[in-house]
């Protein structure tokens, strides 16, 4: 074959196979250049108040694919699964809970107080900080007893439940008890939020709730399509219930009613459907996200 010859194949077979590779590409809905955004939305505290499950119930309704994490231990969850049992479609997770952070409205561990005596004040009502629930030299025993307690009241309740996480990070916060989470989910087959490569971006908690709708745009604008994103989201509907609800840590937000309710607001926003709706984001779920992943493949993110 001659040298003009063969290089006329080569660059034939070349575009060919460039073709082909668009083919292919456009088929599964991407090209090169076009990789969509995964975002992973996850509201958070789910069955604390029945003023959050009502803004939960508003975000479900509106279908946009989220990831529901369901405090077990608190006095409303079993309006939560109440809800949740209409959208089996919804991902839902368990919120380890080893704090109650709240003035005038506490709760306490679901084996008893005399079940696990070292989690509990005088009172028999969890920490409300991480810092006093350490104090307190909590026995590992009994935080399993716990934990698993509140996994074995979310696979009770007829909900499929999908992944677990950890409200105010406390179930994590010591190499020992992440350990215990990672053993307890293994053995349960249940995910860990953020043990599959997400990467938090920056949230809207702490803005003042009279941007966060704007910011929450600004923020999904700019997340880059060569990771999962995961926004954490704590939502609320501003009344007297959430209103008298005051937060003992010195972290805590005041007007933590009007700070959920805009939260609320973000995530239901025209802006934000409409950004979303582009083509150039893919929101998942944890359901979705176990799927493609598979929790073999969990990775601590310590």
């Amino acid at each position: 074959m001659k040298k003009k010859d063969y290089l006329l194949s080569w660059v034939v077979s070349t575009i060919c196979v460039f073709v082909v590779f668009l083919e292919i590409s456009e088929a599964h809905g991407a090209t090169p250049d076009d990789s969509p955004v995964r975002l992973i939305l996850r509201c958070d505290d789910i069955g604390m108040t029945h003023a959050i499950n009502a803004a939960i119930r508003r975000v479900i309704e509106s279908e946009l694919p989220v990831s529901t994490s369901v405090m077990f231990v608190c006095p409303w969850y079993q309006e939560a699964v109440d809800i949740l049992k209409t959208h089996p479609e919804v991902s839902v997770g368990i919120h380890l809970t080893l704090n109650a952070e709240w003035k005038n409205f506490r709760w306490g561990p679901v084996v008893g107080v005399c079940a696990a005596p070292s989690l509990v004040d005088s009172c028999g009502y969890f920490f409300p900080s991480r810092a006093s629930f350490e104090e307190n030299h909590p026995a590992i025993d009994e935080i399993e007893k716990e934990l698993r307690a509140q996994i074995e009241r979310g696979l009770g309740s007829g909900l499929k439940i999908d992944y677990v996480d950890y409200h105010m990070s406390t179930a994590v916060s010591k190499p020992e008890y992440r350990n215990l989470v990672e053993k307890i989910a293994t053995e349960y087959r249940l995910g860990i939020s953020r043990y599959f490569g997400e990467v938090d971006a920056p949230g809207i908690y702490a803005l003042s709730p009279s941007v966060k709708p704007d910011s929450l745009v600004e923020i999904v604008k700019r997340l880059p399509a060569d990771q999962m994103n995961l926004l954490v989201f704590h939502i609320g509907l501003e009344n007297t219930e959430l209103d008298a609800m005051i937060d003992l840590n010195s972290f805590g937000l005041p007007n933590m009613s009007r700070h959920r309710n805009s939260e609320l607001n973000a995530l239901m926003s025209a802006d934000l459907r409409n950004i979303l709706e582009t083509g150039k984001y893919r929101l998942m779920t944890y359901r979705d996200v176990i799927r493609e992943v598979g929790l073999a493949n969990m990775k601590s993110p310590e």
